[in-house]
């Protein structure tokens, strides 16, 4: 299941453009009332062809949106953490490699973190990397840090203890390497980890991306932001990159491409 449905697509592309839904609905030679529905929940093929070009999203991605159902995770190297956040969820993700393992991020509960990790049989972390400093992506971190023997994030966290880590710069673990990449917008100072050394290259997105979306952003400017290094930075890594997001399932830079109506 996607974390965003198309009326959170909409409404987080009407509040970056700074628009509001009857500007939207005028532009688009649309009745009002149908736009509002749309952002509400009501789809509708014809609003969503008809809107998508005022929004600068892709009207196929858009009108098949609701279809969308990204590929499952394939093997035991790459795990997801699916750990509560009040009534919902948030994600961790786990890398192994041989005797290394990697933690993204840290969910809001440290115990339900650590509960995830006894599960898999995960006494010592060799690095937690967080993305950015959202509550609900390093809540966790207290608990988690007795096992851990780094951990990293951006510069804007360093108020938590952790080693600062700027895009651009990349380390080892064992076989792999690890390498931060700039995805503000969402957050201020968020990053994004680029991981390869495994058959199939990684990056973790963090919140900036999602499977069919992208994190909500406060305006325009930051939304600009956002977008552009997404694209930059995410989408022109192989498409056959598995992506890591902080909310929802795994998806792949092709899929995204083609189905994510911010860039197809």
């Amino acid at each position: 299941m996607l974390e965003d449905d198309f009326s959170y697509v909409a409404k987080k592309a009407l509040k970056g453009l700074a628009m509001s839904p009857g500007e939207a609905a005028r532009r688009a030679g649309l009745p009002e009332r149908p736009v509002i529905a749309f952002t509400r929940g009501t789809f509708s093929v014809e609003v969503a062809n008809a809107l998508a070009p005022v929004l600068g999203l892709s009207p196929s991605a858009l009108a098949s949106h609701p279809d969308y159902e990204p590929r499952p995770l394939a093997g035991s190297t790459v795990r997801r953490l699916k750990l509560p956040f009040g009534g919902d969820s948030v994600n961790a993700w786990l890398i192994r490699d041989d005797d290394h393992a990697l933690l993204f991020d840290t969910g809001f509960a440290g115990d339900a973190c650590t509960r995830a990790l006894d599960a898999l049989s995960v006494p010592v972390i060799d690095a937690v990397l967080i993305t950015h400093g959202h509550r609900d992506h390093i809540g966790g971190l207290p608990t988690v840090r007795t096992r851990c023997k780094a951990v990293r994030g951006p510069l804007a966290q360093v108020n938590h203890h952790l080693d600062p880590i700027r895009p651009g710069e990349q380390f080892r673990v064992g076989a792999l390497t690890i390498s931060a990449i700039d995805l503000e917008g969402h957050c201020p100072g968020a990053l994004g980890y680029v991981i390869r050394g495994l058959v199939q290259p990684l990056c973790v997105t963090g919140d900036a991306l999602f499977a069919g979306s992208i994190g909500g952003c406060d305006g325009p400017a930051s939304y600009q932001t956002a977008l552009r290094l997404i694209r930059e930075g995410v989408l022109s890594l192989p498409p056959r990159t598995l992506l890591l997001p902080g909310h929802g399932p795994a998806t792949r830079v092709a899929d995204e491409l083609t189905r994510n109506p911010f860039f197809a």
